[in-house]
Protein backbone atom coordinates (compact mmCIF):
# COMPACT_ATOMS: atom_id res chain seq x y z
CA UNK A 1 0.00 0.00 0.00
CA UNK A 2 1.22 3.45 -0.48
CA UNK A 3 1.46 4.98 2.95
CA UNK A 4 1.20 9.25 2.94
CA UNK A 5 2.44 11.78 6.10
CA UNK A 6 1.18 15.48 5.17
CA UNK A 7 2.56 17.85 7.38
CA UNK A 8 0.24 18.92 10.15
CA UNK A 9 -1.29 22.21 9.82
CA UNK A 10 -3.10 22.67 12.22
CA UNK A 11 -1.95 26.01 14.89
CA UNK A 12 0.69 24.87 16.68
CA UNK A 13 0.97 21.59 15.79
CA UNK A 14 4.56 20.03 15.51
CA UNK A 15 3.69 16.70 15.71
CA UNK A 16 3.75 14.15 12.92
CA UNK A 17 1.80 10.73 11.95
CA UNK A 18 4.84 8.39 11.42
CA UNK A 19 8.30 8.63 12.88
CA UNK A 20 11.19 7.37 10.93
CA UNK A 21 11.09 4.33 13.32
CA UNK A 22 7.55 3.43 12.35
CA UNK A 23 8.34 4.26 8.78
CA UNK A 24 10.89 1.54 8.46
CA UNK A 25 8.73 -0.72 10.15
CA UNK A 26 5.80 -0.18 7.24
CA UNK A 27 8.57 -0.14 4.63
CA UNK A 28 9.70 -3.59 5.93
CA UNK A 29 6.05 -4.64 5.36
CA UNK A 30 6.71 -4.01 1.61
CA UNK A 31 4.83 -0.88 1.85
CA UNK A 32 6.01 2.71 0.24
CA UNK A 33 5.79 5.71 2.22
CA UNK A 34 5.92 9.11 1.28
CA UNK A 35 6.71 12.03 3.34
CA UNK A 36 5.93 15.56 2.98
CA UNK A 37 9.10 18.02 3.22
CA UNK A 38 9.77 18.95 6.30
CA UNK A 39 6.76 17.52 7.88
CA UNK A 40 8.81 16.26 10.73
CA UNK A 41 10.57 18.73 11.98
CA UNK A 42 8.79 20.50 14.80
CA UNK A 43 8.87 17.09 16.02
CA UNK A 44 13.01 16.95 16.00
CA UNK A 45 13.39 14.51 12.50
CA UNK A 46 14.73 16.04 9.08
CA UNK A 47 14.04 14.57 6.17
CA UNK A 48 17.27 12.59 5.88
CA UNK A 49 16.21 10.70 8.57
CA UNK A 50 13.31 9.62 6.84
CA UNK A 51 14.85 8.89 3.73
CA UNK A 52 17.49 7.06 5.64
CA UNK A 53 14.25 4.78 6.75
CA UNK A 54 13.19 4.56 3.53
CA UNK A 55 10.62 6.84 2.92
CA UNK A 56 10.34 9.30 -0.23
CA UNK A 57 10.16 12.95 0.39
CA UNK A 58 7.32 14.71 -1.54
CA UNK A 59 7.16 18.51 -1.77
CA UNK A 60 3.76 19.34 -0.98
CA UNK A 61 0.56 17.97 0.47
CA UNK A 62 -1.40 17.63 -2.67
CA UNK A 63 1.56 15.20 -3.86
CA UNK A 64 1.27 13.25 -0.67
CA UNK A 65 -2.76 12.93 -0.95
CA UNK A 66 -2.66 12.03 -4.50
CA UNK A 67 -0.48 9.75 -4.66
CA UNK A 68 -1.73 7.69 -1.19
CA UNK A 69 -3.70 4.86 -0.49
CA UNK A 70 -3.67 5.85 3.50
CA UNK A 71 -3.26 8.91 5.02
CA UNK A 72 -1.79 8.86 8.31
CA UNK A 73 -1.64 12.42 10.24
CA UNK A 74 -2.44 13.21 14.23
CA UNK A 75 -4.60 15.95 14.21
CA UNK A 76 -8.03 15.76 12.41
CA UNK A 77 -7.82 17.33 8.80
CA UNK A 78 -9.02 20.49 8.08
CA UNK A 79 -11.08 22.15 5.49
CA UNK A 80 -8.10 22.24 2.58
CA UNK A 81 -6.92 18.44 3.62
CA UNK A 82 -10.61 16.65 3.66
CA UNK A 83 -11.17 18.37 0.15
CA UNK A 84 -8.09 16.65 -0.86
CA UNK A 85 -9.37 13.07 0.27
CA UNK A 86 -10.81 10.68 -1.88
CA UNK A 87 -13.52 7.23 -1.72
CA UNK A 88 -10.58 4.93 -2.31
CA UNK A 89 -8.55 6.56 0.52
CA UNK A 90 -8.21 5.79 3.88
CA UNK A 91 -7.64 8.16 6.34
CA UNK A 92 -6.21 7.16 10.01
CA UNK A 93 -5.81 9.64 12.52
CA UNK A 94 -7.45 11.97 15.41
CA UNK A 95 -11.00 12.92 14.18
CA UNK A 96 -13.45 13.74 17.27
CA UNK A 97 -16.04 14.71 15.24
CA UNK A 98 -19.07 15.02 17.69
CA UNK A 99 -18.21 18.23 18.53
CA UNK A 100 -17.28 19.02 14.51
CA UNK A 101 -20.25 18.95 12.09
CA UNK A 102 -17.94 20.86 9.57
CA UNK A 103 -15.35 18.21 9.66
CA UNK A 104 -18.28 15.40 9.54
CA UNK A 105 -20.00 16.78 6.38
CA UNK A 106 -16.37 17.21 5.05
CA UNK A 107 -15.05 13.64 5.28
CA UNK A 108 -18.66 12.16 4.63
CA UNK A 109 -19.12 14.27 1.29
CA UNK A 110 -14.76 13.24 0.21
CA UNK A 111 -16.61 9.35 0.69
CA UNK A 112 -13.34 8.24 2.21
CA UNK A 113 -13.06 5.76 5.24
CA UNK A 114 -12.00 7.74 8.06
CA UNK A 115 -10.71 5.38 10.83
CA UNK A 116 -10.13 7.74 14.68
CA UNK A 117 -7.60 6.93 16.69
CA UNK A 118 -10.19 7.80 19.84
CA UNK A 119 -12.70 5.02 19.35
CA UNK A 120 -10.46 2.35 18.84
CA UNK A 121 -10.74 -0.06 21.46
CA UNK A 122 -9.02 -3.04 23.43
CA UNK A 123 -10.33 -6.59 24.85
CA UNK A 124 -10.35 -4.68 28.43
CA UNK A 125 -12.68 -1.70 26.72
CA UNK A 126 -9.75 0.76 26.92
CA UNK A 127 -8.92 3.46 24.51
CA UNK A 128 -5.42 2.47 23.23
CA UNK A 129 -4.51 4.95 20.87
CA UNK A 130 -6.05 7.75 23.38
CA UNK A 131 -4.10 6.61 26.25
CA UNK A 132 -0.59 7.71 25.52
CA UNK A 133 -1.65 11.36 24.16
CA UNK A 134 -4.38 11.09 27.42
CA UNK A 135 -0.88 10.62 29.31
CA UNK A 136 1.09 13.70 27.92
CA UNK A 137 -2.10 15.80 28.47
CA UNK A 138 -2.44 14.67 31.85
CA UNK A 139 0.69 15.52 32.91
CA UNK A 140 1.11 19.15 30.75
CA UNK A 141 -2.16 20.23 32.51
CA UNK A 142 -0.47 20.28 35.48
CA UNK A 143 2.66 22.15 34.30
CA UNK A 144 0.02 24.38 32.56
CA UNK A 145 -2.18 25.28 35.60
CA UNK A 146 1.09 25.86 37.98
CA UNK A 147 2.00 28.32 35.39
CA UNK A 148 -1.01 30.14 35.41
CA UNK A 149 -1.48 30.10 39.04
CA UNK A 150 1.39 32.83 38.41
CA UNK A 151 -0.19 36.65 39.00
CA UNK A 152 1.86 37.65 35.87
CA UNK A 153 -0.26 34.98 34.01
CA UNK A 154 -3.92 36.14 35.54
CA UNK A 155 -3.93 33.45 38.13
CA UNK A 156 -4.27 34.68 42.19
CA UNK A 157 -0.34 34.48 42.70
CA UNK A 158 -0.19 31.26 44.48
CA UNK A 159 2.94 29.07 44.13
CA UNK A 160 1.38 25.33 43.17
CA UNK A 161 3.58 23.55 45.81
CA UNK A 162 3.49 26.04 48.87
CA UNK A 163 6.11 26.67 51.19
CA UNK A 164 6.77 25.51 54.66
CA UNK A 165 4.28 27.36 56.32
CA UNK A 166 2.07 28.23 53.43
CA UNK A 167 -0.47 25.93 52.09
CA UNK A 168 0.27 24.37 48.55
CA UNK A 169 -3.02 24.29 46.01
CA UNK A 170 -5.19 22.40 46.00
CA UNK A 171 -6.36 20.86 42.70
CA UNK A 172 -9.43 19.00 41.78
CA UNK A 173 -9.48 16.62 38.78
CA UNK A 174 -12.55 15.87 37.66
CA UNK A 175 -12.27 11.96 36.16
CA UNK A 176 -9.91 9.34 37.34
CA UNK A 177 -8.97 7.74 33.72
CA UNK A 178 -5.80 8.16 32.00
CA UNK A 179 -5.63 12.12 31.74
CA UNK A 180 -7.03 12.38 35.84
CA UNK A 181 -4.47 9.78 36.87
CA UNK A 182 -1.70 11.41 35.22
CA UNK A 183 -2.91 14.65 36.28
CA UNK A 184 -3.20 13.55 39.59
CA UNK A 185 0.26 12.02 40.24
CA UNK A 186 1.65 14.77 38.26
CA UNK A 187 -0.16 17.28 40.94
CA UNK A 188 0.92 15.35 43.88
CA UNK A 189 4.77 14.78 42.82
CA UNK A 190 4.82 18.94 43.02
CA UNK A 191 3.78 18.92 46.35
CA UNK A 192 -0.11 19.66 45.60
CA UNK A 193 -3.34 18.38 47.43
CA UNK A 194 -5.67 16.75 45.52
CA UNK A 195 -8.85 15.62 44.98
CA UNK A 196 -9.99 13.10 42.07
CA UNK A 197 -13.83 12.92 41.54
CA UNK A 198 -14.66 9.40 40.04
CA UNK A 199 -18.08 7.60 39.61
CA UNK A 200 -16.11 4.20 39.14
CA UNK A 201 -15.56 2.40 42.72
CA UNK A 202 -12.71 -0.02 41.32
CA UNK A 203 -10.93 2.72 39.83
CA UNK A 204 -11.21 5.01 42.77
CA UNK A 205 -9.77 2.06 44.53
CA UNK A 206 -7.05 1.50 42.18
CA UNK A 207 -6.18 5.48 42.10
CA UNK A 208 -6.00 5.02 46.43
CA UNK A 209 -3.92 2.09 45.69
CA UNK A 210 -0.84 3.39 43.48
CA UNK A 211 -1.07 6.87 45.63
CA UNK A 212 -0.50 5.34 48.63
CA UNK A 213 -4.07 7.27 50.07
CA UNK A 214 -2.15 10.06 49.08
CA UNK A 215 -4.90 11.41 46.75
CA UNK A 216 -8.59 12.38 47.75
CA UNK A 217 -10.76 10.61 46.31
CA UNK A 218 -14.74 11.12 46.23
CA UNK A 219 -17.91 10.19 44.44
CA UNK A 220 -18.26 12.47 41.58
CA UNK A 221 -21.93 13.78 42.02
CA UNK A 222 -23.72 17.21 41.66
CA UNK A 223 -22.98 18.10 45.40
CA UNK A 224 -19.28 16.60 45.34
CA UNK A 225 -18.70 19.09 42.65
CA UNK A 226 -19.84 22.06 43.73
CA UNK A 227 -18.43 21.82 46.81
CA UNK A 228 -15.11 20.90 45.68
CA UNK A 229 -14.74 23.67 42.91
CA UNK A 230 -15.63 26.19 45.54
CA UNK A 231 -11.83 25.21 47.49
CA UNK A 232 -10.03 24.81 44.22
CA UNK A 233 -7.41 26.51 43.17
CA UNK A 234 -6.98 24.49 40.41
CA UNK A 235 -9.42 21.97 38.74
CA UNK A 236 -8.63 20.02 35.49
CA UNK A 237 -11.36 18.48 33.61
CA UNK A 238 -10.71 15.49 32.55
CA UNK A 239 -13.78 12.97 31.76
CA UNK A 240 -14.05 11.49 28.52
CA UNK A 241 -17.38 10.13 27.18
CA UNK A 242 -15.95 7.68 24.24
CA UNK A 243 -16.49 9.32 20.54
CA UNK A 244 -19.09 11.91 22.52
CA UNK A 245 -19.52 15.34 23.29
CA UNK A 246 -18.11 16.03 27.01
CA UNK A 247 -20.75 16.11 29.41
CA UNK A 248 -20.83 19.92 31.01
CA UNK A 249 -19.92 19.71 34.68
CA UNK A 250 -18.98 23.34 35.54
CA UNK A 251 -21.69 25.76 34.94
CA UNK A 252 -21.29 29.57 33.91
CA UNK A 253 -23.12 29.96 37.41
CA UNK A 254 -20.49 27.59 39.09
CA UNK A 255 -17.77 30.48 38.44
CA UNK A 256 -19.02 32.96 40.58
CA UNK A 257 -18.72 30.61 43.47
CA UNK A 258 -14.88 29.95 43.07
CA UNK A 259 -12.08 31.69 44.09
CA UNK A 260 -10.89 34.84 42.14
CA UNK A 261 -7.99 33.76 40.24
CA UNK A 262 -8.65 30.10 40.23
CA UNK A 263 -7.47 28.18 36.88
CA UNK A 264 -9.85 25.42 34.74
CA UNK A 265 -8.34 23.34 32.44
CA UNK A 266 -10.28 21.75 30.06
CA UNK A 267 -8.20 18.18 28.82
CA UNK A 268 -11.83 17.45 26.92
CA UNK A 269 -11.66 20.51 24.74
CA UNK A 270 -11.20 18.13 21.75
CA UNK A 271 -14.65 16.70 22.85
CA UNK A 272 -16.74 19.86 23.32
CA UNK A 273 -15.01 20.74 26.79
CA UNK A 274 -16.45 19.62 29.93
CA UNK A 275 -16.83 23.23 31.36
CA UNK A 276 -20.08 25.23 30.13
CA UNK A 277 -17.64 28.19 29.35
CA UNK A 278 -15.07 26.51 27.61
CA UNK A 279 -14.14 27.00 24.14
CA UNK A 280 -10.54 25.91 22.28
CA UNK A 281 -7.73 28.04 22.61
CA UNK A 282 -3.93 27.57 21.07
CA UNK A 283 -0.42 27.53 23.00
CA UNK A 284 0.43 30.98 21.38
CA UNK A 285 -2.56 32.20 23.25
CA UNK A 286 -3.88 29.69 25.99
CA UNK A 287 -6.24 31.79 28.35
CA UNK A 288 -9.13 33.68 28.66
CA UNK A 289 -10.67 34.98 31.93
CA UNK A 290 -14.70 35.01 32.56
CA UNK A 291 -16.09 35.86 36.14
CA UNK A 292 -12.40 36.14 37.62
CA UNK A 293 -11.46 32.27 36.62
CA UNK A 294 -8.62 31.77 34.40
CA UNK A 295 -9.72 29.16 31.42
CA UNK A 296 -6.81 26.91 29.66
CA UNK A 297 -8.24 25.50 27.23
CA UNK A 298 -5.55 24.38 24.19
CA UNK A 299 -7.04 21.68 21.82
CA UNK A 300 -3.58 19.66 21.72
CA UNK A 301 -1.68 20.04 24.82
CA UNK A 302 0.77 17.27 23.82
CA UNK A 303 1.64 18.88 20.86
CA UNK A 304 3.39 21.51 23.21
CA UNK A 305 5.97 18.15 23.38
CA UNK A 306 5.99 17.13 19.94
CA UNK A 307 9.02 14.73 19.92
CA UNK A 308 7.72 12.75 22.98
CA UNK A 309 3.81 12.63 21.64
CA UNK A 310 5.00 11.88 18.38
CA UNK A 311 7.21 8.67 19.35
CA UNK A 312 4.42 7.87 21.91
CA UNK A 313 1.58 8.09 19.52
CA UNK A 314 3.27 5.66 17.13
CA UNK A 315 4.45 3.06 19.76
CA UNK A 316 0.64 2.98 20.36
CA UNK A 317 -0.61 3.15 16.70
CA UNK A 318 1.95 1.27 14.83
CA UNK A 319 -0.20 -2.32 14.93
CA UNK A 320 -3.07 -1.16 14.14
CA UNK A 321 -1.59 1.08 10.80
CA UNK A 322 0.16 -1.39 9.66
CA UNK A 323 -2.93 -3.74 9.95
CA UNK A 324 -4.54 -1.57 7.67
CA UNK A 325 -1.84 -1.15 5.23
CA UNK A 326 -1.42 -4.97 5.22
CA UNK A 327 -4.99 -5.86 4.47
CA UNK A 328 -7.00 -2.47 3.83
CA UNK A 329 -10.59 -2.31 5.22
CA UNK A 330 -10.59 -6.19 5.42
CA UNK A 331 -8.48 -5.64 8.28
CA UNK A 332 -11.85 -4.07 10.13
CA UNK A 333 -13.94 -7.34 9.02
CA UNK A 334 -11.30 -9.81 11.50
CA UNK A 335 -10.62 -6.78 14.50
CA UNK A 336 -13.80 -5.70 16.29
CA UNK A 337 -11.49 -3.32 18.24
CA UNK A 338 -10.19 -1.33 15.02
CA UNK A 339 -13.26 -1.59 13.51
CA UNK A 340 -14.92 0.72 16.45
CA UNK A 341 -12.18 3.00 15.28
CA UNK A 342 -14.15 3.76 11.74
CA UNK A 343 -16.30 7.19 11.98
CA UNK A 344 -17.04 7.58 8.53
CA UNK A 345 -17.00 4.92 5.32
CA UNK A 346 -18.57 5.78 1.83
CA UNK A 347 -20.37 8.59 3.03
CA UNK A 348 -21.99 7.35 6.09
CA UNK A 349 -21.60 7.83 10.08
CA UNK A 350 -20.28 4.13 11.91
CA UNK A 351 -20.21 5.36 15.15
CA UNK A 352 -23.18 5.89 17.25
CA UNK A 353 -22.07 7.94 19.99
CA UNK A 354 -20.82 10.52 16.90
CA UNK A 355 -23.87 9.91 15.38
CA UNK A 356 -25.99 10.38 18.61
CA UNK A 357 -24.03 14.24 19.68
CA UNK A 358 -24.74 14.91 15.62
CA UNK A 359 -28.51 13.92 15.43
CA UNK A 360 -27.73 11.60 12.43
CA UNK A 361 -28.14 8.13 11.31
CA UNK A 362 -25.03 5.61 11.11
CA UNK A 363 -24.37 2.23 9.88
CA UNK A 364 -22.47 -1.29 11.26
CA UNK A 365 -20.99 -2.18 8.14
CA UNK A 366 -18.65 -4.66 10.65
CA UNK A 367 -20.86 -5.62 12.71
CA UNK A 368 -18.19 -3.57 15.56
CA UNK A 369 -21.00 -2.26 17.63
CA UNK A 370 -23.32 -5.83 18.13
Amino acid sequence: MRVGVPTEIKKNEHRIGLTPTAVREYVAHGHTVAVQKDAGLGAGFTDADYVAAGATILPDAKSVFDGSDMIVKVKEPQKVEWEMLRPDQILFTYLHLAPDPDQTHGLLNSGCAAVAYETVTDAKGGLPLLAPMSEVAGRIAVFSAAETLLKHNGGMGLLFCGVPGVAPARVVVLGGGVVGLNAARMALGLGAEVVVLERSIPRMAYIDEVTGGRVITRYSSINAIEEEIIKADVVIGAVLVPGASAPKLVSRDDLKKMKNGSVLVDVAIDQGGCFETSHPTTHEDPTYVIDGVVHYCVANMPGAAPRTSSEALNNATLPFGLALADHGLDALKTNPHLARGLNVLGGKLTNPAVAEALEMEWVDPYGAWK
